[in-house]
């Protein structure tokens, strides 16, 4: 016992870890969780453990007793921006702006009665991380930024009888910005000056809701309908700026707001057990992103001053579609796979060197072998596939552009987690 009770303290620390997302889509499916192995297939209707928060609340009053997940995950892959022709600065690629990033969660439930059951979920499903060489060709539109929010949510749901089930969490999300960029502090060529630099950085709680039902008209068959409210976040710091002279010197310490909203989102899944041995899955989802906001500030330069401003995402909505399948290929052992398309929130013209997000294909499998009847361990493995990003910022008062494409852009995700069952 007491070793498990060390690992679960060890778990309960790694959770955490700030979950920074991948550049295809800020709003994560993968989250250190078995959920990463199907691809979000099913996942407001699956109700296989205390993850079951974060896709839908209405799944806690399927899982006896008390249980405790424990995940964690790394991502990791190919986020390069190649220049074209039309790049009018200097400076060459961005190098692989996508470093390695750790996330991890915590999930524990327990069954009060045949009615009410209780949990608690600590993940972090919403960020962005872009770090590029700090002398590439964009360097004044972004040379790092990570945007990042952990989610504590507490819930309860209620079983109604054998076909209907409803859950209801609150979310306290505490949400983390920071960005770099540099300034160009020779506009048009006229002086030979090295760059200046400011830096934004700020935190917030936002609180929103999570809620579900789950309707289950036959054994085996689970039809689930999962909602989570926007959450608003409100980023205020004053710039920090480096570089001489009384132009960059009046924006330093310029007090500037950033206002964002993390998404509503609602998905609708099926669980559907063919036989003793195989199970499909399927989801459909859909994100409010033209509501986000303001995603980065910018600054500009002319031979003689120099401004600030905000800079509006122009997201619009986007749609999933998921298809899974679930192979109990022994007692102990049971297999993941899934595939999933995902839209893009921007189109080619808006999209951002901040904010490089783009439709994207998934393809995961996992699997999860019991070590015993209370503990199973499960190891999980997807790749998103954004492929060909352009993108073509200019500024509007300087006149310097910075052109070309993300090439072959792709994100893994590897995850590992425990369950265990009291």
């Amino acid at each position: 016992m007491h070793s498990r009770r060390s690992a679960l303290s060890t778990l309960t620390l790694l959770s955490m870890c700030i979950q920074q997302a991948h550049a295809g889509g800020i709003m994560l499916y993968e989250i250190g969780t078995d959920n990463a192995g199907l691809a979000n297939a099913g996942a407001a209707a699956r109700a296989q453990g205390p993850s079951t928060i974060a896709s839908n609340p209405a799944g806690l009053s399927y899982l006896p007793g008390t249980q405790i997940t424990g995940g964690l995950q790394v991502l990791y892959g190919n986020l390069t921006f190649n220049r074209d022709s039309d790049t009018n600065g200097t400076g060459n690629g961005s190098g692989n702006a996508l470093d390695p990033i750790p996330g991890g969660s915590f999930f524990i439930s327990h069954q009060l009665d045949e009615h009410w059951s209780v949990g608690f979920g600590n993940y972090g499903d919403f960020g962005l991380a872009a770090n590029y060489d700090n002398n590439w060709s964009g360097r004044y539109f972004a040379q790092n930024a990570s945007l990042a929010g952990l989610s504590f949510v507490p819930s309860v749901a209620y079983r109604f009888n054998d076909e209907w089930s409803v859950g209801l969490g609150v979310k306290a999300m505490h949400g983390m910005l920071q960005a770099q960029t540099a300034i160009d502090r020779s506009p048009f060529g006229l002086t030979d000056r090295s760059d200046g630099q400011f830096k934004y950085k700020d935190n917030d709680w936002g609180f929103g809701a999570n809620a579900g039902v789950i309707y289950a008209p036959q054994a085996g068959t689970r039809i689930g309908l999962a909602y989570t409210s926007k959450v608003d976040l409100k980023f205020e710091d004053g710039l920090d700026v480096k570089g001489n002279g009384p132009a960059l010197q009046r924006l330093d310490g310029l007090n500037t707001q950033l206002d964002m909203t993390v998404p509503q989102t609602v998905t609708l899944s099926l669980f559907q057990q063919l036989d003793s041995k195989w199970a499909l899955l399927a989801s459909a989802n859909w994100q409010d992103w033209s509501e986000f906001g303001d995603i980065a500030v910018q600054v500009d330069t002319t031979a003689v001053g120099a401004q600030s401003t905000t800079i509006n995402a122009h997201f619009k909505d986007t749609w999933q579609l998921a298809l899974g399948a679930q192979y109990q290929a022994t007692p102990q052992l049971l297999w993941n796979v899934g595939m999933a398309y995902d839209s893009s929130a921007v189109s080619d013209s808006n999209r951002t060197f901040t904010v490089p997000m783009g439709a994207s294909w998934r393809i995961a499998t996992g699997a999860t072998y019991a070590l015993n009847k209370d503990t199973d361990v499960n190891v999980s493995w997807a790749m998103v596939w954004l492929g060909d990003m352009p993108v073509d910022q200019t500024k509007s008062t300087s006149g310097t552009r910075t052109s070309g494409q993300f090439d072959n852009a792709w994100i893994q995700a590897l995850t590992g987690n425990m369950t265990w069952r009291f």
